[in-house]
């Protein structure tokens, strides 16, 4: 029962030789040049260790919708195309609608400048 394992055993343990090996060799070898810019903490795009209420621009918002905007359209544009013959005009009205309202939201953003970055 157990030589049936051990082909997976060979494989796990070549596996973790070979990463310790290579991050071993990065270490030793890579180019260590730390300066402050690199060793700061950087998270969204604002120092970490500020004010906890500080207000957040609204593009960040605006960029947030436009994702969703963009995400949910991929999202329900595949499967829709690909069962539109099955589901006949019923289904392309329906997408119709559900593409109107997204560009809807689309010239929102347009509208509120999401679209130009500074």
């Amino acid at each position: 029962m157990l030589e049936q394992y051990l082909p997976i055993l060979i494989f796990i343990s070549v596996g973790v030789v070979a990463g310790v090996m290579l991050l071993s060799m990065g270490i030793m070898i890579g180019p260590h040049r730390p300066d402050a810019a690199k060793n700061s903490p950087y998270e969204c795009g604002f120092e970490a260790f500020e004010d906890s209420r500080m207000k957040f621009d609204v593009r960040y918002y605006l960029v947030a919708i436009l994702f969703i905007i963009f995400d949910l359209e991929i999202a329900f544009l595949f499967p829709w195309a690909i069962v539109l013959d099955s589901i006949g005009l019923f289904g392309l009205i329906a997408m119709a609608v559900f593409l109107g309202i997204l560009v809807i939201g689309f010239i929102y953003e347009w509208k509120n400048g999401a679209l130009e970055w500074e």
